[in-house]
């Protein structure tokens, strides 16, 4: 007897395990409303972020440059681009004159008042020639010069200066952090282009160059000190480069030979999207 009741104990057990199994898997190949309603939430919730991650690329658009990529635009001997992150649009640097600025700007759609603070390299005019007429349009912009800082800033965020640089001429660089790695945008390169990007790792010992894009300064340099120069980018790993301004043809020509697919032809008009 005293078996044939701990027999039926066991069996009620298994019996109403078996029930609540039933119910739970009937749940959920049946969710209600309300855990419906969550996953389509948690679903648009990812789907929102995956857009802001696309929204949130760096654009480079080269608005003034000696050389030219785009031919309706013109060309003058200076550099000004502007960069576009997720947070801010910032002019770096403004060209040698206001009027080729503003007609490059005004035939790529770029609204001055559009621009949230401007970055000058160096104190040299083909770097600062359009800044006066900007200033006349959107009076409020904060400038930043190299005497702005003593040393490497963050500007924003994820937007640092090198600090002012070099001897005769103190010129500092950008370098912006992006999903495929820094990238470093020199003026003129005035300290020694090489120089800037060993700042840059001094600084991020841990990240890796992805580009590197502006005036290198190297018009005047033999073969064997640019060869020696591609070399240096090379072991400290840069992966792309976009010389322009002052960096001189030669320049140009044999960091293609080495960089290939990754060597972007820039110049004024230039649209560089990462």
């Amino acid at each position: 007897m005293k078996r044939v009741a701990i027999f039926s104990i066991i069996l009620a057990f298994f019996i109403a395990l078996g029930f609540f199994i039933f119910i739970w898997e009937k749940k959920q190949n049946n969710p209600s409303q309300e855990q419906l309603q969550e996953k389509i939430l948690q679903k648009e919730s990812k789907t929102a972020s995956l857009e802001t991650m696309e929204k949130a690329k760096i654009a480079i658009t080269t608005v003034y440059d000696n050389y030219q990529a785009n031919p309706e635009l013109k060309t003058g001997w200076g550099f000004s681009c502007l960069v576009k992150t997720a947070d801010k649009n910032i002019l770096f640097d403004t060209g040698a004159d206001s009027e080729t600025l503003l007609s490059n700007m005004g035939k790529m759609g770029i609204d001055p008042d559009e621009i949230d603070f401007i970055f000058i390299s160096h104190l040299h005019k083909d770097h600062t020639g359009g800044l006066a007429v900007i200033l006349k349009i959107k009076p409020s912009l904060q400038v930043y010069k190299p005497e702005s800082f003593s040393g490497p800033t963050q500007v924003i965020n994820g937007v640092w200066t090198t600090g002012p640089l070099g001897d005769s001429t103190k010129e500092q660089s950008l370098i912006i952090n992006s999903d495929q790695g820094l990238i470093i945008i020199t003026g003129c390169a005035h300290p020694g282009v090489v120089n800037i990007i060993k700042k840059t790792k001094e600084m991020f010992p841990n990240e890796n160059i992805y580009l590197v894009l502006g005036g290198f300064h190297l018009f005047d340099a033999s073969d064997f000190e640019l060869k020696t120069i591609i070399n240096d980018f090379q072991k400290l790993g840069v992966q792309k480069v976009a010389p322009c301004h002052c960096s001189g043809d030669k320049c140009r020509e044999l960091f293609k030979q080495e960089y290939k697919e990754n060597f972007i032809k820039n110049g004024v008009g230039k649209i560089i999207e990462i």
